[in-house]
């Protein structure tokens, strides 16, 4: 049975299932992680509808949003802006990059060196970009959603882990079923349902939801709880790298933000299980041993939340 949805959320979630059908887990932690002030990274093998989805998403909101196609020959500049010399009055004008929106769909973001990368590493931390001195606010709010193929590996970089991990949560869409598959043929017959997503919220509302997230209560021995699942993986065998302070935040807020979804004042122990596999398993790196093996992140997720005993 699903949870309840705060009836301002619904229709968010409605304008979102019009593009993707049967993935409405993946849509509320999509919605989580926008009202967490977090960004996305959408995983998964080409053709299951991640940069329809991200569309949908700016659609959604009454915000700008700018697409950037990423390939091996770009550069930073092509993201962050650059000074332009302007000959009529002999001096340097900033011209902003297409990073100055409110959303920035990053397509296929592993094609791109990784000093391309990097580029969006103080835009996605800071909500700034800095250039010749000179630090330049970005508009707020602002949301980078990013996808890659992670089966395609020829002309492509792999994300370090230092920009992994500023990424609120990693998502899977997976291939519909026959049933949804259907319902996605019969949508397209006649036009393309993403023109058809209705705006539902503009950005001062937006972020007077991520405000109102914020004040979600988090009770000690929930947030104790939340906590040991993080030391349990810092802790594992199998792992080079368990969660960091940041992840433990990220897991954090966007338990708040799902309580405040379900119309709650309050964070459960079920918040926290349900967030834990998208927010932390993309931050884990498996030991050589443990990758040969056979081993994945989501399982490591899985054992943690097995072992680490439910508060009461």
């Amino acid at each position: 049975m699903s949870p309840p949805i705060r009836p301002e959320i619904q229709p968010l979630i409605e304008q979102l299932a019009r593009v993707i059908r049967g993935k409405d887990e993946v849509l509320l932690e999509l919605v989580v992680a926008v009202l967490a002030e977090g960004h996305v990274l959408m995983e998964d093998v080409p053709g299951v509808g991640k940069t329809t989805l991200a569309r949908a998403l700016a659609r959604a909101f009454e915000l700008e949003s700018k697409r950037v196609q990423f390939t091996p020959d770009l550069m930073p500049t092509d993201i962050i802006g650059a000074a332009v010399l302007r000959p009529s009055q002999g001096e340097f004008e900033f011209v902003p990059g297409p990073v100055f929106t409110h959303i920035l769909l990053a397509d296929e973001v592993n094609r791109a060196s990784p000093r391309t990368q990097s580029a969006l590493l103080e835009a996605m931390s800071e909500g700034q970009v800095s250039m010749d001195g000179v630090t330049r606010p970005l508009p707020q709010p602002f949301l980078v959603i990013a996808t890659q193929n992670p089966v395609e590996t020829e002309g492509t970089f792999p994300l370090p882990e230092a920009q992994l991990d500023r990424f609120l949560m990693c998502l899977r869409l997976g291939y519909p079923s026959l049933e949804q598959e259907l319902e996605i043929l019969t949508a397209r017959r006649v036009e393309n349902p993403l023109d058809a997503v209705q705006p539902i919220a503009d950005g001062a509302r937006l972020t007077g939801w991520q405000r109102a997230v914020r004040e979600i209560r988090v009770a000690p021995e929930v947030a104790r709880y939340l906590l040991r699942l993080i030391h349990w993986t810092r802790d594992h065998g199998e792992l080079a790298l368990g969660v960091s302070p940041r992840g433990a935040l990220a897991l954090y807020r966007c338990a708040q933000a799902r309580a405040w979804v379900e119309g709650r004042g309050f964070v459960t122990p079920g918040d926290v299980q349900a967030l834990a596999p998208p927010v932390l398993a993309h931050r884990l790196i498996l030991t050589p041993q443990s990758r040969y093996a056979g081993r994945a992140p989501r399982q490591i997720i899985e054992e943690a939340l097995q072992a680490i005993p439910v508060p009461a």
